[in-house]
């Protein structure tokens, strides 16, 4: 069964289709020329299937060495040149086909290139699936921070074809997961409890045809609410931030060698324990938080390496901060969440400490 969510941005309103079979309902019949845009791992587990879905040319598809490290300024200019040595206009489309990298990238050479042209996600990670590849942030790091360089630009078209995520090792799940249990954490308690009644069943022999499309549905859904309400992330938006104060830190001080997802489950933790020091959440509530992070695999405690003393220099380029003040979604409730707070340097790493 097909899925569809849809985001309603007026004039930009686009679709989200999940399921088994999503590539057929690819524009591949609307003869715009598409420049498919992936890295070197989707070329080889899912390239030829993807351009034959697209009705693509092969000779129209840029190809990027697969990692964190080609998510930068640099690549995304790379995009932009190829498509112009194709001489790709203003009527034509990129497609980003693999995970938040791809993603960022594609999206955002999209967003610059001739000022602005269309383009389609094809998630092919469980990560993208449901948070990356949904929303219109797009962006590319620096040495400085985590996308800090960027642009909203929406995509027409989001199609998740569950198929894709088959390939996926247990760690890529993993790290999609962290992303799905902060937006239970932050939004519905309903699907918390779900992912606590199936926390076995989700990274073990994973369920692509009913289980998982149905949480990429809920998901998709719950961001789409959100992004529709504030799509530029003026206000409420910020609180799908839920954990990534922290988890973009500890991305920065790992050299982008821990995977976000993971990065992200440990800021969690530590977001928590903030909020159980400023008694807006309760203990029960952070722990039961932290067991299903800890029983789907991820982790919540300090990386090794990730030092105190160079936390807060790590948080001060987050881009929630205002006037120098580092501000951190906290929750006071599983489905419950507020908009970031200013939180001091004591109270930061005290937080940290705790989970040691």
């Amino acid at each position: 069964m097909m899925r569809k969510v849809r985001v309603e941005l007026g004039e930009r309103s686009y679709d989200i289709t999940i399921g088994s079979g999503a590539l057929s309902e690819l524009p591949e019949g609307d003869g715009k020329r598409t420049l498919l845009v992936m890295d070197s791992t989707v070329k080889a587990l899912h390239g030829a299937r993807i351009l034959a879905s697209l009705g693509g040319k092969p000779e129209e598809v840029f190809t990027f060495p697969a990692g964190e490290a080609s998510k930068r300024p640099e690549t995304a200019v790379d995009i932009c040149r190829f498509a112009a040595r194709l001489k790709f206009d203003r009527k034509c489309r990129f497609a980003a086909a693999g995970g938040g990298v791809t993603g960022d990238l594609a999206g955002f050479a999209a967003a610059v290139y001739m000022r602005g042209i269309e383009f389609i996600q094809i998630p092919t990670t469980l990560l993208a699936a449901v948070d990356s590849g949904v929303g219109g942030k797009t962006g590319t790091d620096i040495p400085e921070g985590k996308n800090l360089i960027g642009a909203f630009h929406q995509p027409a078209g989001v199609f998740t074809d569950t198929r894709l995520l088959a390939t996926l090792p247990p760690a890529d799940l993993r790290n999609g997961l962290a992303e799905i249990v902060k937006t239970a954490v932050i939004l519905d308690p309903e699907l918390f409890e779900l992912l606590e009644r199936n926390k076995d069943r989700l990274v073990s022999s994973p369920d692509l045809e009913e289980l998982y499309p149905e949480i990429i549905r809920r998901c998709c859904e719950l961001k789409g609410k959100v992004v529709s309400r504030d799509e530029k992330e003026s206000g409420l938006r910020a609180v799908l931030n839920y954990g990534h104060t922290f988890g973009h830190a500890v991305e920065l001080l790992s050299s982008y060698t821990l995977p976000h997802g993971q990065a992200v489950a440990v800021g969690m933790a530590a977001a928590g324990e903030l909020a159980v020091l400023r008694g807006v959440w309760k203990r029960e509530d952070a722990d039961r938080q932290n067991r299903l992070l800890a029983a789907l695999g991820l982790p919540v405690k300090v990386p090794p390496r990730c030092l105190a003393c160079d936390l807060v220099n790590a948080m001060r380029g987050d881009k929630k901060n205002v006037g120098g003040a580092i501000r951190v979604v906290l929750c006071s409730g599983i489905g419950s969440s507020n908009l970031p707070e200013a939180a001091d340097e004591k109270e930061l790493l005290a937080a940290w400490e705790a989970i040691r």
